[in-house]
């Protein structure tokens, strides 16, 4: 994918100018996102296909992750901690 030099440069886009060079603005949502304004205002993103998927379905959060293991109700018997484990921290 060949980008012009204008297109490598910019990363913010008013509406006409992204009409009219399209293909170069889609080119180079590919590397990183492309903001198109209106009247100067910022309105519209266009970034990648990979980048969408990952902002449209996030992975969920670790808590969830451990909440859904079949390990979740598990009983475990954990060896309590002995005082003597401890270390001195010094501030």
């Amino acid at each position: 994918m060949e980008l012009t030099l204008k297109a490598r440069k910019k990363t913010e886009w008013q509406l006409q100018e992204a009409k009219a060079m399209l293909s170069e603005v889609v080119k180079a949502a590919v590397s990183k996102p492309q903001i198109i304004t209106v009247y100067g205002k910022k309105t519209a993103v266009l970034l990648s296909y990979d980048r969408y998927k990952k902002l449209a379905n996030p992975k969920p959060p670790l808590y969830e992750f451990f909440r859904n293991s079949p390990l979740f109700n598990l009983d475990l018997e954990l060896p309590k901690r002995l005082p003597e484990k401890t270390r001195e921290v010094f501030l």
